[in-house]
């Protein structure tokens, strides 16, 4: 199956900021979730086969970790004229259909995924609470097609290692998935990589 890993990005830099709307007309940006202990942004998918399969994992990540004080940013920046399923309206139908507990953004023009380096959903960026990047890797090693259990062992093990105020994981294994589906004429530098075979 043809996949697409995640680019290479540094340990310790910056989350880039944003102002982005949900389904329900509210607009986040970073400063919404000032003082907590660790920020995941996600780049996910309405469609994405590999965001479906870890969609239940996910969640469950997200309420064990609120408690922790971990909060969660979830973005679609699917291509939505040439892909409805990945609309605004869809990804908050979405959110009520799977009790999404967490923020679920559309990047409509993309900006943002360029300005993080996004590449593939799902693509997982954890923070410290400075808003430093500490972990840029698989959410586990399950994929559609094999028998690995869906965990999200990866992410929680540098979640915990970030809470307990240790160092970022050495082995940072590259998030995969579908490529995001970019507007036609406008995909960044890193688009048309030769995709990999697992």
């Amino acid at each position: 199956m043809p996949v697409t890993f995640s680019n290479q990005i540094a340990i310790g830099t910056q989350a880039p900021d944003f102002n982005l709307g949900d389904a329900e007309g509210r607009i986040f940006s970073l400063s919404d979730v000032a003082g907590a202990k660790a920020v995941l942004v996600a780049f996910i998918s309405n469609r994405c086969p590999y965001v479906l399969h870890i969609q239940e994992a996910f969640s469950a990540y997200a309420r064990d970790y609120a408690a922790k004080g971990v909060r969660v940013i979830a973005i679609n920046s699917n291509d939505a004229s040439s892909y409805p399923v990945e609309s605004l309206a869809a990804s908050g139908e979405r959110a009520r259909e799977f009790g999404y507990d967490f923020i679920y953004l559309k990047d409509e023009n993309q900006d943002v995924a360029k300005a993080y380096g996004a590449a593939c959903t799902p693509d997982l960026y954890l923070f410290d609470g400075d808003l430093k990047l500490f972990y840029h890797g698989q959410f586990d090693g399950s994929r559609p097609k094999n028998d690995v259990p869906v965990t999200g062992a990866d992410l929680r093990a540098a979640t915990d290692l970030l809470l307990t105020g240790q160092s970022p994981p050495a082995d940072q294994k590259n998030a995969i998935g579908c490529n995001i589906k970019w507007i036609a004429g406008k995909e960044p530098s890193w688009f048309g990589a030769p995709a990999a075979a697992e």
